[in-house]
């Protein structure tokens, strides 16, 4: 589901925190011209290989149906927004995790109060429908830009707007939040493009780690250049208040699963 920055519902880019214009790059974060690609020569065959499927092999939509697909899209652009970077250089993010439902793989439990991935997922999709039709008054993909966060940040503070009353009850709201997130967060960063963003070595294998101390860059790295910038203002992130609520919300890792 790509589209363009002026196609989309809002989806306005971050802005400097200097001239006020908005940030658009083929590389965003603070180091600029870091590559982890350009270190592949570095790598085992094996990594190599398992690297450049993540760019070059971007698996087909398999388990999500097509309204399924254009609800996912949109959540996946809330929870990891990428209108900072140009078209050509986001990361996909719901092909994969398609990709992992569809081969059922998972990490080897599952809580006891929840159903299996797809399943949560499936449920979910279906009950942030009913909420956006109960409540708004229209389908979620219709929604505004600023709606659709209203809604996602109701499912995360625990408090869901009306419609799905139902589903939550079978549905631990807290933990399909978390569910969601997670793989959003652990496909972005698998990425190598998300590397070059936060100035990660990549794969150290063979070459190893050689400046442990000090802090100080690997001669293959590139320092950090920091610049300043400004959330859109239909962004309801709020840093203090997602950790309140994720330590409110949130059990103790291990409490209450089964394996």
């Amino acid at each position: 589901m790509e589209q363009n920055l002026d196609e989309s519902v809002s989806r306005r880019p971050p802005t400097d925190g200097r001239t006020g214009e908005p940030i658009l790059r083929s590389q965003p974060g603070y180091y600029p011209g870091y590559s982890t690609l350009a270190q592949q020569n570095f790598w085992d065959q094996a990594t190599r290989a398992v690297v450049n499927q993540r760019v070059h092999d971007v698996p087909p939509i398999r388990f999500f149906t097509a309204s399924e697909t254009e609800i996912m899209g949109l959540i996946c652009e809330h929870v990891i927004p990428q209108t900072d970077r140009v078209s050509s250089a986001r990361i996909p993010i719901l092909p994969f995790i398609d990709e992992r439902l569809f081969q059922r793989h998972g990490p080897g439990y599952r809580f006891e109060d929840m159903p299996p991935d797809g399943e949560a997922y499936r449920r979910g999709l279906q009950a942030i429908e009913r909420m956006a039709q109960k409540s708004l008054g229209r389908d979620f993909k219709e929604l505004t830009w600023l709606e659709q966060e209203r809604l996602l940040k109701s499912i995360h503070d625990g408090q869901p707007l009306a419609g799905a009353e139902e589903i939550w009850k079978s549905l631990p709201i807290h933990r399909y939040w978390a569910l969601l997130v997670t793989d959003c967060i652990d496909v972005y960063y698998a990425h190598p493009l998300a590397w070059d963003e936060i100035g990660f070595g990549g794969p150290a294998y063979p070459r190893a780690y050689t400046r442990l101390e000090r802090g100080e860059p690997e001669p293959w790295e590139v320092e950090e250049e920091r610049y300043e910038w400004k959330a859109p203002a239909d962004c309801l992130s709020d840093d203090k208040e997602s950790r309140v609520a994720t330590h409110r919300h949130h059990p103790a890792a291990g409490q209450g699963g089964t394996h």
